[in-house]
């Protein structure tokens, strides 16, 4: 089966690839189809005014090559011609970007699709299975990230193709299931009149559960933040380890719910920067239990598989990926891709 000429990405080598994050920008090269990935030193958005400077003060300590193609992680959605990032002060301009950088093409994506582009290559040391279950090859996969807030996309396998599906599935609805839950939930304070996934599963979210926990368990505690919560439980602190084990049995309904939506037979990979903080709380078996927990689908969910991601960096994994094939994936460029041609017209124009 052919694609539509609209889909059949084409880009200039060397290709810079940059995961754009909070606190950290990381960068790539990647000078052709099968040379060696150039990965570069991280560098903190902080330091630099804007993009354009921390692309430059990479490429100077880097092996000095001139990339004429971007390809760009952000969090959040990509809109306009004007990006600004969720957690730093950058707002990133695709436009001035190819001016400063003299670059052919930039290329803008979620980090979570990104995180998608990444699960058809891990494997080995890259992942660690939880449970039971095995891939179905050739199979959707879901990538599901608690970190500052809580990321989600699926990777859907079709035509012979994979193609990253990002989105907000990080808000979807929350609710006790267990016995143990119900006193926990009544507590934990609504946003908004509701209780979204991302409100107690994720970095933010934490402190939000443990203050439910507390009152639930009748124990004054003043979490601030997730580490003084992680902390607390390598401390065995009583509230701060119901936290984690509440947290990790509704991330494993979540989890399941999105392999259910989907049929993700090809895995459930879990990422983001509370995971592996927490990791002990997510192979003790709470998690698999409560991912497999869907009855009347209990056998249907026992042969999907999960894992956390051991990756040091998916997002930018799955950017060389696409960078290096881009006819394997069908990703949606309209609004998201910027050409020289473009700068040039609206010069002339």
């Amino acid at each position: 089966m052919s694609l539509p000429n609209q889909f059949l990405a084409t880009f200039a080598y060397p290709i810079l690839v940059a995961d754009i994050g909070g606190t950290n920008a990381r960068f790539a090269l990647v000078h052709g189809p099968d040379t060696e990935t150039e990965f570069c030193v991280p560098t903190a958005t902080a330091d630099h005014s804007d993009i354009s400077g921390a692309i430059r003060a990479t490429l100077d300590k880097a092996s000095g090559a001139q990339p004429r193609t971007a390809i760009i992680a952000v969090a959040g959605p990509v809109t306009g011609n004007k990006i600004p990032l969720t957690n730093a002060d950058w707002v990133i301009e695709p436009l001035k970007l190819i001016e400063d950088l003299s670059l052919d093409d930039v290329i803008i994506v979620n980090d979570f699709e990104a995180q998608a582009l990444a699960l058809p290559n891990l494997e080995g040391s890259d992942i660690e299975q939880v449970g039971r279950g095995a891939p179905r090859p050739a199979s959707t996969k879901f990538v599901l990230g608690p970190g500052t807030g809580l990321g989600a996309a699926a990777m859907i396998h079709a035509a012979d193709t994979w193609i990253p599906v990002p989105g907000e599935g990080g808000h979807v609805e929350i609710g006790p299931v267990t016995e143990e839950d119900f006193p926990i939930f009544e507590k934990i304070e609504r946003v908004g009149g509701r209780l979204g996934a991302e409100q107690i599963l994720s970095g933010s979210g934490l402190p939000r559960l443990a203050r439910g926990v507390s009152l639930s368990m009748n124990l004054e505690r003043s979490f601030e933040t997730a580490a003084d919560i992680t902390q607390a439980a390598e401390a065995n602190d009583a509230v701060a380890t119901k936290t984690l084990e509440t947290f990790a049995r509704a991330l494993g309904r979540v989890a399941g719910d999105f392999a259910l939506s989907l049929l993700a037979r090809g895995g459930v990979y879990l990422t983001g920067g509370v995971t592996p903080r927490i990791d002990r709380f997510l192979t003790d078996g709470q998690f698999r239990r409560s991912f497999e927990a869907k009855a009347p689908h209990q056998s249907l969910m026992s042969a999907i598989p999960t894992y956390i991601v051991r990756h040091g960096n998916p997002a930018l994994e799955g950017l060389v990926a696409f960078a290096r094939s881009p006819d394997r994936f069908v990703v949606e460029l309209k609004g998201r891709r910027w050409s020289r041609e473009t700068v040039v017209s609206n010069a002339t124009g």
